[in-house]
């Protein structure tokens, strides 16, 4: 697979251009693609701005595998499910397809691993074998797959805002001190079998009445694009914003870092990755 840091062109879906609820947020991610030079593009055919899940996969340059798109949190809001093949169709992609149901910010890849959620199970009762659903899985993604138990209160059940690597031996992710304890004894243990060490990140618990859904504090859910990453900050009460920022320089001490408040996005449930679908051209 594609690493993240080994991408060089950004797709958004053209809603978060259009839609007055998200322009500002948009206008400021492009504008820093634009500073960077990195290109980027807008999708046809999108019923939401998550294109992150409904997009096809990486694998290598020449070949892109697209899952099923039937996430149980969209059951009774068909409005808002993107068809992946009218999406790819639209845009003159041609990837090959799986009838794994998958999505693809429940997807965090290196070159040689992908961590996905158990989540995965929940979204294929078809197989009632779990290792031959983790077989299928490798087989399309060429890669070991390593399952890691999602996080209960999010509804996605999505990787993509627990963790992602550094290297092919680290991981930064949510602050574990935050989450349940049998959780974390879980992944330490996964993640220790695999050799994988984990990196804390503070998670910023923000209330916001009314909105249990919002992604407002989740500073993993970053975009990585080549020697660039652009992390989110929140500019709200008791922020982590600096302590972040200090950190992922030490982190990533390679690599071009820039921030920018994505909250107008980040309150209807997604930040970054979530927006985004990169890939190698």
């Amino acid at each position: 697979m594609i690493p993240n840091k080994d991408s060089n062109t950004v797709y958004l879906s053209s809603i978060l251009n259009t839609d007055k609820r998200f322009e500002k947020n948009g206008t400021t991610l492009t504008s820093v693609l634009d500073k960077h030079a990195i290109p980027y593009a807008y999708l046809d055919a999108t019923k939401d701005i998550w294109c992150r899940d409904y997009m096809p996969i990486q694998i290598d340059v020449n070949k892109l595998v697209q899952f099923r798109f039937d996430p149980s949190y969209l059951k009774g809001y068909q409005e808002l499910q993107s068809d992946p093949k009218v999406v790819c169709a639209a845009n003159n992609i041609h990837p090959e397809f799986s009838t794994i149901n998958l999505d693809g910010g429940n997807v965090v890849q290196w070159s040689d691993k992908a961590i996905i959620s158990d989540r995965i199970f929940d979204e294929n009762p078809e197989y009632t074998n779990k290792n031959e659903l983790i077989s299928e899985l490798e087989k399309c993604l060429g890669v070991e797959v390593i399952i890691i138990p999602q996080i209960k209160s999010d509804m996605t059940g999505h990787v993509d805002g627990m963790l992602r690597f550094v290297d092919e031996n680290v991981v930064v992710g949510n602050d574990r001190t935050w989450e349940d304890e049998d959780w974390s004894k879980e992944i330490n243990k996964i993640l220790k079998e695999k050799n994988i060490d984990y990196i804390d990140i503070p998670f910023l618990d923000h209330k916001i009445k009314n909105n249990s859904i919002h992604a407002i504090g989740c500073y993993v859910n970053y975009l990585e694009v080549g020697n660039l990453i652009i992390l989110p900050i929140f500019e709200v009460e008791n922020n982590q914003d600096q302590a972040v920022y200090d950190q992922m320089t030490s982190i990533f001490p390679d690599r071009i870092i820039e921030t920018i408040n994505f909250n107008d996005v980040g309150r209807y449930g997604g930040l970054l990755n979530c927006v985004t679908w990169n890939i190698k051209r």
